[in-house]
């Protein structure tokens, strides 16, 4: 089998994260159109959907600075974007689950890249609520680094640990 057989073969995975972007833009063209800025449409007990903009990063981190964390945060969501690709194609063949984060997360980032160039914020909408507490408005780009980052953090306690492969002897 060659190395490409081994390693390779996860970029083809690289359709999720299209998917990913293209149903995050979607659904961010649709709440821009359909919702009034800040005026939040009840869908359920604790859940409204309520178009915002994020000049932030998650939580509205940086939101009030003066302009600069717009392009700090394209190119960070850039460079981080080069990374794991190089990482998903490094990836073994038997490593689809962590072929699956990669692309979750890769999708999300370029998904809220778009918006940052294009728009100079990101567009929220989904907005969860209990009692006074409002969670901060998301969107589905967020939700697939979310997911994407949680099947990592899951991946370091399912995965078995693998033997150590040096050829120091125990004695010392």
């Amino acid at each position: 089998m060659s190395d490409t057989d081994t390693t390779g073969s996860k970029l083809r995975w690289l359709w999720l994260a299209v998917l990913v972007i293209v149903l995050d833009l979607g659904t961010k063209a649709m709440a821009t159109a359909m919702l009034t800025y800040g005026n939040p449409v009840p869908v359920m007990p604790m859940f409204n959907l309520t178009l915002l903009h994020n000049t932030g990063a998650a939580f509205s981190f940086l939101a009030g600075a003066a302009g600069w964390q717009r392009w700090f945060f394209v190119t960070l969501a850039l460079v981080v974007s080069v990374v794991l690709v190089f990482w998903l194609k490094s990836l073994r063949r038997h490593e689809t689950w962590s072929a699956i984060a990669i692309v979750l997360i890769l999708g999300g980032a370029l998904g809220n890249v778009y918006d940052r160039v294009v728009h100079g914020y990101v567009v929220d909408f989904l907005h969860f609520y209990w009692n006074d507490y409002h969670f901060p408005a998301f969107n589905l780009a967020d939700t697939a680094i979310t997911i994407g980052a949680g099947m990592m953090i899951l991946d370091i306690f399912r995965k078995p640990r693998e033997p150590e492969t040096d050829n120091r002897s125990d004695n010392r």
